[in-house]
């Protein structure tokens, strides 16, 4: 009879929740406890914990009872596009500041394109927490 039961307990289906938007969110939010809400059903690549979302910026339009993927949020942009950003390129002992111009947004850890404008020459780099733009080898 154990044996029975315990073949039970393993056959039993695993239950999972998955996280959805509670009301329609529009691109560019910032997610609150008040947005998200965990519904009993298990949908393949969308999130499983609210705090996986919380803080996170809606990357496109999260509809009302919809399960969240990953791919759907991001971290907050901290710098806009058409923004006036601080170049900062390092190798070694050597490091070359300038001033650029942000041609997207993008969060911490996110690579943009900006537009040095001393040269007029258009780099690719990554946000740092200050906001600052790093370009070149290791960014």
């Amino acid at each position: 009879m154990r044996r029975v039961a315990l073949l039970l307990l393993l056959a039993w289906p695993a239950s999972a929740e998955t996280v959805v938007a509670a009301r329609t969110l529009r691109a560019l939010s910032i997610l609150g406890p008040e947005d998200l809400a965990l519904a009993p059903q298990d949908m393949p690549g969308a999130l499983t914990e609210l705090s996986q979302a919380l803080g996170q910026e809606a990357r496109v339009t999260l509809y009302a009872g919809r399960p969240v993927r990953a791919a759907d949020l991001g971290p907050p942009a901290i710098v806009d596009r058409n923004q006036l950003v601080p170049l900062s390129y390092r190798m070694g002992a050597l490091e070359i500041r300038a001033e650029g111009r942000a041609l997207s947004r993008g969060g911490v850890g996110d690579e943009i394109r900006v537009m040095n404008l001393s040269s007029r020459t258009t780099v690719s780099g990554r946000i740092a927490e200050d906001g600052a733009v790093h370009v070149g080898p290791g960014s």
